[in-house]
């Protein structure tokens, strides 16, 4: 059975892609908040240097790098610049997002780049490249893939995020076969609708008023939803699942049609 420090992340390092808003910056503050050291990535650094400040005032440790994930060529040196500062990576939690919201119809290719980029392309070369530095001293780590309850069921208007997902769940899936050799694990956490930067305004509307009343639990999600599985599989108790994507969702995917 595992001990009780099994479900400590105390000590270790956690890399969290996005975590200049929404759920990231929340992300960073609960893995904080539970002893480990935070390296904090994402495009506005301003924001990042303010959510570091936080963390030390709150007595813990916190580092900041510039990353656009969507460019690859930035991916490396800030994983690089994060480990000079805080040591070996132990946790990813690959959480950068973004959509666009417009008729399938009108959508450019532009547009489906933008999105593609950040929620597919982007987490594919930041856990490939975290999972190189993973496997050099054999001890392994934990990547999360923050994918969507849209990996698995569709919405209008928002092709290139729901594909991405989708995209996204199947690599978590392969990403842990192959990497298990390594003592890398490789989970997903997919959360239902929360209110969020992106989803805000939709679930203010008459239709998400809808929506959300025909989730089983009759809300949205809050952000406190998240912290259980996250620390979950940021610590050593969930050592014998890979390959997992964790439903956060108030049931959604298993209400009625």
């Amino acid at each position: 059975m595992p001990s009780t420090h099994a479900f400590s992340v105390a000590g270790k390092v956690a890399l969290i892609t996005g975590a200049s808003s929404g759920f990231g910056r929340h992300f960073a503050k609960v893995l904080a908040r539970e002893g480990a050291k935070v390296g904090l990535a994402a495009r506005r650094v301003d924001a990042l240097e303010s959510l570091a400040q936080e963390i030390r005032g709150a007595g813990g440790v916190a580092a900041v790098a510039q990353l656009d994930v969507a460019d690859v060529a930035s991916i490396a040196p800030a994983v690089a610049t994060l480990e000079r500062e805080l040591g070996r990576i132990d946790v990813l939690v690959n959480n950068s997002g973004t959509s666009i919201v417009k008729p399938t119809l009108d959508y450019t290719e532009q547009d489906w780049d933008a999105v593609v980029d950040v929620n597919l392309k982007g987490a594919f070369f930041v856990a490939t490249e975290v999972a190189r530095r993973m496997r050099v001293d054999g001890r392994g780590g934990s990547i999360i893939n923050i994918e969507s309850i849209l990996s698995f069921r569709q919405t209008g208007h928002i092709p290139a995020y729901v594909a991405s997902k989708a995209g996204l769940t199947q690599l978590t899936k392969t990403l842990a076969l192959e990497l298990a050799r390594h003592n890398i694990r490789v989970n997903g956490i997919a959360p239902g609708y929360f209110s969020t930067d992106i989803n805000r305004d939709f679930l203010a509307s008459d239709a998400g008023q809808a929506m959300i009343k025909r989730i089983p639990q009759r809300r949205a999600g809050n952000v406190e939803d998240l912290e259980g599985p996250l620390l979950l599989l940021a610590c050593d108790a969930s050592r014998y699942m890979t390959g997992t994507t964790l439903a956060v969702d108030g049931g959604h995917l298993v209400s009625s049609l």
